[in-house]
Order: C-alpha cells, then sequence, then structure tokens
C-alpha cells in the first residue's frame, strides 16, 4: 500500500496507521503524541494532538475526508494522500489543542521535575503559543502519594490514560484510574490504596508531563544538569537495561532506555530503578542515544556538529593592519586628523 504524507511517498502493510507511517518517514511530517504509545496496546485518540488533514482518502475513493483526522487511529489506505505539517487546519487545530491542555495546566516549570523533558512544554515551546485565553479560575486538585515510591500531581494530568494502559497491560493487578467525568476527571487510587508492585515504576516514564513524578529523585536537580548514560545489569526480574543519570560520580535517578519518539524500549523493575543507584551496580556502555528535539537536548554531546567554514577572506577575519595596531595599544595613539573623525 502507498501512502503520501506531506509530498513524501511511502510503501506500508496494510493496517499501517497514517501515525505510524509519518514515523517511517520522519522529519517534519510526524504529528505530536501525548497519549499515543506504541509500546502499550489500545492507546491513542484521547488528546487530539496529531490531527491531520486527509486530502485524498485513496485510489477507490479520492474524495477527502472533511474533518481531521487522529493520525494515531486512522488506517492507511492505498492511493491516501495526507497533509501534515503542511496543512494550515492541521497545524491551527493543534495549537487550539495546546491551548485547551493549558487551559487548567499550572505553569509551574520552575519547579516541575519534568521541565526539560516534558511532551507538553516541548509541544507548546513549538507551537509558539505563549497566550492564553482562559480568565477563569483553574480547576485544582490536591497532590497524592501513590505508594512509597511515586507522587501524583494531578494539577498537570492531562487525563492520556498513558499509565492507566500500562498498569492494565504491565502489572498484575490495576488498582487506579480515572475517576469521575469531564471536567472534573482524575487518575486516582481506589479508596486509597497503594501502588506498591515490581513494575509501577514504569508509569513515571510513561507520564508525557509531571504529574507522576519518582519520589526519590524529586526536587533534586533539573536534568539538563545530569549526564545520561545507557547501562545494564543482570536482573531476574527484567531485560536490566536502563538510562542512568550521573551527577559527576553519582548517579541520582534510573529511567527506562527510550527511543527517539521518548517511548520505552524496554521495561524495567523497580528494583532497578530504585535500589541500585551505586555505578557498581551497572556496566556503563556509553552515553545515551540523541532522541528529538527537547530542552535537555540542546547542545547535547551526542548530536554531530558540523564544522562552519565562513570563507570570509582576509580583512574581515584579521581587520586592517592600521586598525589592529591601533585597537587598546597607548603605544600607537591617534593622530589629530582621527581624533577629529572620532569627535564628529
Amino acid at each position: 500500500m502507498k501512502v503520501t504524507i506531506d509530498g513524501q511517498t511511502i510503501d506500508v502493510e496494510p493496517g499501517t496507521t497514517v501515525l505510524q507511517a509519518a514515523r517511517m518517514i520522519g522529519g517534519s511530517c510526524v504529528p505530536p503524541t501525548m497519549c499515543y504509545y506504541s509500546k502499550l496496546k489500545n492507546t491513542g485518540g484521547n488528546c487530539r494532538c496529531c490531527l491531520v488533514e486527509v486530502s485524498k482518502g485513496s485510489d477507490k475513493d479520492p474524495r477527502p475526508m472533511p474533518k481531521l483526522q487522529p493520525s494515531c487511529k486512522t488506517a492507511v489506505q492505498d492511493g491516501m494522500e495526507v497533509k501534515s505539517a503542511t496543512s494550515e487546519r492541521a497545524v491551527k487545530a493543534r495549537k487550539a489543542i495546546t491551548e485547551m491542555l493549558l487551559i487548567n495546566h499550572p505553569l509551574d516549570c520552575p519547579v516541575c521535575d519534568q521541565a526539560g523533558e516534558c511532551d507538553l512544554q516541548n509541544l507548546a515551546y513549538n507551537n509558539k503559543e505563549n497566550r492564553s485565553r482562559f480568565v477563569e479560575q483553574k480547576v485544582t486538585f490536591s497532590t497524592e502519594d501513590l505508594g512509597p515510591y511515586i507522587s501524583l500531581n494531578k494539577n498537570r494530568c492531562i487525563i492520556c490514560y498513558r499509565c492507566v494502559k500500562l498498569a492494565d497491560q504491565l502489572t498484575p493487578e490495576r488498582i487506579h484510574g480515572v475517576m469521575n467525568r469531564g471536567d472534573h476527571a482524575e487518575i486516582s487510587t481506589y479508596i486509597k490504596n497503594s501502588i506498591d508492585n515490581e513494575m509501577s515504576g514504569n508509569m513515571i516514564d510513561v507520564c508525557p508531563v509531571g504529574a507522576l513524578t519518582d519520589k526519590t529523585a524529586r526536587f533534586d536537580s533539573r536534568v539538563w544538569f545530569y549526564k545520561p548514560y545507557n547501562a545494564h545489569r543482570s536482573c531476574t526480574k527484567c531485560a536490566g537495561k536502563a538510562t542512568v543519570w550521573m551527577f559527576g560520580d553519582h548517579i541520582r535517578r534510573v529511567t527506562g532506555r527510550k527511543d527517539e519518539n521518548r517511548e520505552i524500549e524496554d521495561y524495567i523493575c523497580n528494583e532497578c530503578r530504585f535500589d541500585h543507584k551505586d555505578p557498581k551496580d551497572w556496566v556503563i556502555e556509553g552515553p545515551r542515544k540523541f532522541e528529538k528535539f527537547s530542552v535537555i537536548n540542546v547542545n547535547n554531546y551526542t548530536k554531530p556538529v558540523k564544522k562552519v567554514d565562513l570563507n570570509m577572506g582576509e580583512l574581515p577575519e584579521k581587520g586592517r593592519p592600521q586598525d589592529r595596531e591601533k585597537i587598546s595599544m597607548k603605544s600607537f595613539p591617534y593622530d589629530a586628523e582621527e581624533l577629529k573623525e572620532l569627535n564628529s
């Protein structure tokens, strides 16, 4: 099956979604996502951040789809043509979705532990939307402790369902979920239960915002002060492959390895995540691979940097000999004519 996204054509297997096809192409045509997670089943369709314009349905039915479609739930048809970054309608709708997500989301980036690796922060920055028309009072919730390792700040939660889907598919029993409906919806545990199972820490990694945070590294430091390294260890509960975030010779926190779409490659157990923060417990493989744009990747040492050749010639680079002698050199004072030009 052939699909064209922003003028780029690719062959895909039947059942591939538009988002998956866009990720195969890469570049600016890849729509942003907040709720979709390829490593989990039945995710997507909640946040509407990945809306695209289908300008041609297929070769059999070339009519365009009248409404914008969520790319994470729209299956590719043979001959389909899609506009993502080149669609003014889609870009405008994504900006509107970003504004809606920020209606009740607190602007507490200076104190939020997720700052620097927050998908919502990156989405707002890329959309260049720094204004809000919302003047009413924000809906607020109290902070909850979801067990010995996880802290829940429900004010930052965008109800993406990632942590709920992960608990359904990765943990033996789920004791938390979305309570209430509409603008009163909130993530919470059933009857104040405590989330304490071997894989619960992965909920922190899949959360796209700062709603679920690691209590062992909470308010410790900013992520851009750390050096992330891929590391592994022998573990009987998980693959033992993780990313260790080091400050000097100390491991401050441990997370799962993420790919270029910021999705976990291998889930890790709580023992690897919380109990092994001694560098001797890990085999350091090297710096973490560069992922898609984020604040912490600015001037990242793993990003290849091309040497810039100015080719400006001798005059701009070195200046005139008489000027080099005059500047900041008391032994070569200005003459009367030069002083007259400076004072005029």
